[in-house]
């Protein structure tokens, strides 16, 4: 593909995730959704097979991290290896792309994390005041 001309449609359109139609808000829904981002940022330490990754993700269903983890491969962030062996061992890792979005991710997390008492706080006086209303 040598001029502009060449390429897809999609490839023209300037992405804002804010449009309605944009392809961009399906991604950040798969990465900023519950099992995304848990699973991105389980795989940011390395590596993991499926049932390595559902214990480390508590209280995924199998259902659930079956479909984040295709929703991700999709969308090019997770890798998915196979292994031709008996029984089948099947490895997801982050691609370059999974990794630079876990990192951003685990920046949150850890903020969060870091944090979470002065949301509990502001939780308990949001209650507080609410219910005295």
């Amino acid at each position: 593909m040598d001029t502009a001309q060449e390429l897809p449609e999609a490839e023209h359109l300037p992405f804002n995730v804010f449009a309605k139609a944009c392809p961009s808000r399906g991604t950040l829904e798969h990465v900023t959704g519950r099992w995304g981002g848990l699973t991105l940022g389980a795989l940011h330490e390395g590596s993991l097979r499926f049932n390595e990754l559902r214990r480390r993700v508590d209280g995924v269903s199998e259902k659930m991290l079956s479909q984040t983890l295709q929703a991700l491969e999709r969308d090019g962030l997770v890798h998915r290896e196979a292994q031709p062996t008996n029984p089948p061992r099947v490895d997801y890792e982050l691609t370059p792309l999974g990794h630079e979005v876990a990192e951003r991710l685990l920046g949150l997390i850890h903020l969060l994390e870091g944090r979470m008492g002065d949301v509990l706080a502001a939780r308990e006086h949001y209650d507080t005041t609410r219910g005295a209303l």
